[in-house]
């Protein structure tokens, strides 16, 4: 249940028009991405630097996009070869073919601001709806630029680790936020939210217990700050949500196929305005 929340990325508050990011982004060029059911295109400058991406969903209740940066000499063909294949399960192992650069959620109906920075070269751009693989939909290059434009300075970082998380433990409403993944291993940086700091703390036993089904009953809602990334990627966003406690939480898995919230990748945080 854990995984599915992670996967459908509810969001209360990182799935919805970010109308101060919108403003902190103003300077920034502005990359779209849109979604339907069967298409996803891509306008606006395509440049190396720092470019705050919208992506809009008209056609898929939710879904993941997915920016992936492939290895000089690495086509998309083979890329697209390895998502068809087992191998894929474990994100990991993408290392060979490039990076996961960038992983956002799209809602239905709704846009999503999310600032990154793009380095020059081939991208493949992915899809996943709900639980099911990502899929390749495009693919696209990003030319190099003499004078690339740097992303607006968050004003707080948190950094995914082997196994945890690094930063502050309470945002605010209103505040630039970036996430990083700073381990070795692809992570992913879920907020889910609980109704009081007891319920927090009795969802992360759980968790740490493996024991999914009962976690899953003391959860009101889910966003997703980053999707899988590899290591070195980050994106950042502006913070809107409604104030209250959350657990953050990685759910990949390792080679031996235990979950990283097994292995104590979560913590309570605390939105506040």
């Amino acid at each position: 249940m854990l995984a599915a929340l992670a996967a459908c990325g509810l969001s209360s508050f990182a799935g919805a028009a970010l109308a101060t990011g919108a403003a902190q982004a103003s300077t920034l060029p502005t990359l779209t991405i849109a979604l339907t059911q069967s298409s996803a295109t891509i306008s606006g400058p395509i440049a190396a630097g720092g470019v705050n991406i919208i992506s809009t969903d008209t056609g898929v209740k939710e879904a993941s996009v997915i920016l992936f940066l492939l290895k000089p000499g690495v086509s998309v063909a083979e890329f697209e070869a390895f998502t068809k294949s087992k191998q894929v399960r474990d994100p990991n192992y993408a290392d060979k073919f490039g990076t996961i650069a960038f992983d956002t959620e799209a809602n239905q109906g709704q846009s999503r601001e999310t600032q990154t920075t793009l380095q020059p070269g081939q991208y493949a751009l992915m899809v996943g709806v709900g639980e099911g693989q990502p899929t390749v939909r495009t693919s696209f290059t990003v030319a190099a630029s003499a004078a690339p434009v740097a992303l607006p300075t968050p004003q707080a970082t948190i950094k995914s680790i082997e196994f945890g998380f690094r930063g502050p433990s309470t945002l605010h409403d209103g505040e630039l936020v970036r996430f990083e993944n700073e381990g070795f291993l692809v992570h992913m940086d879920i907020a889910l939210q609980v109704r009081s700091a007891k319920a927090a703390k009795r969802l992360i036993a759980l968790m740490l217990a493996g024991k999914e089904k009962q976690a899953g009953k003391l959860i009101v809602g889910a966003a997703t700050f980053d999707g899988p990334l590899s290591t070195g990627a980050y994106q950042q966003e502006t913070i809107t949500a409604k104030p209250g406690i959350y657990v953050e939480a990685c759910f990949m898995d390792t080679q031996d196929g235990r979950g990283h919230t097994l292995l104590g990748m979560e913590r309570v945080i605390h939105i506040v305005k």
